[in-house]
């Protein structure tokens, strides 16, 4: 009888002990998240997506290799792309391509101070209207709050990467060959504005994808921090 009564007093102890710990787990869980944590989380997410992809695209081939954001010939070089091909200059026409995108990857690494100023500006309202927001709230105020200090660090580091690897050269030279030829209209395309453009898109595409994984993907929430405030919006 003593052993009986042991052994359910040690039963309700041990139930008592789970009980508590669910409740408290439960408690956690749906505790008040503050407009601190929910701030915390947004700067968190915001410049892990910033540091990831940034990093990525300022590496080597960094857009080249990337067909999301890789930089194609602005419209009016694509017909000196095609004909040059045609009499056998595709070589020259392939090296002209990768030069510009090796100078948004130049050029972008002037980004993440940027980003990093913005992130840390990030008002409780802006994070709150962010992580309620849609899909890509978080990139629009990024885009809202850094695309003019951007363009003005990405313009002259755009040109002098071009000068710099002799990629207005290569240009002119096509272009100059073009235009020699009969029955075109001559091309005067201006590649360091073009190519400045094409960098800050693809800077702002890759956060986007970084942005919605994180708030699809509860794998990609790395903190627990991260993780509770997010949940709000799932």
């Amino acid at each position: 009888m003593k052993k009986l009564v042991v052994l359910i007093s040690v039963f309700s102890a041990l139930s008592c002990a789970e009980l508590q710990s669910v409740a408290e787990t439960v408690l956690e869980e749906n505790a008040e998240i503050t407009e601190s944590q929910i701030g915390s989380a947004l700067k968190e997410a915001l410049l892990n997506g910033v540091e990831h992809q940034v990093t990525k695209l300022s590496s080597q081939d960094g857009f080249y290799n990337n067909e999301m954001v890789k930089i194609l010939l602005p419209e009016e070089l694509q017909k000196v792309d095609n004909t040059l091909r045609k009499i056998g200059l595709g070589d020259l026409a392939d090296e002209g391509l990768k030069l510009m995108n090796d100078a948004a990857s130049d050029a972008v690494k002037e980004a993440t101070p940027i980003f990093v100023n913005a992130v840390k500006d990030m008002t409780f309202q802006d994070a709150k209207q962010i992580l309620m927001g849609d899909s890509q709230a978080a990139t629009q105020y990024l885009q809202q709050k850094t695309t003019d200090e951007l363009y003005q660090k990405f313009y002259p580091q755009v040109e002098q990467s071009l000068g710099k690897v002799g990629a207005n050269q290569i240009w002119t030279t096509a272009i100059n060959k073009y235009n020699t030829l009969p029955l075109t209209e001559d091309v005067e395309p201006n590649l360091s504005e073009y190519v400045t453009q094409q960098a800050l898109e693809g800077v702002f595409t890759m956060i986007a994808v970084e942005e919605t994984k994180i708030r699809n993907d509860i794998n990609a929430r790395t903190s627990d921090l991260l993780k509770r405030v997010f949940r709000l919006q799932d």
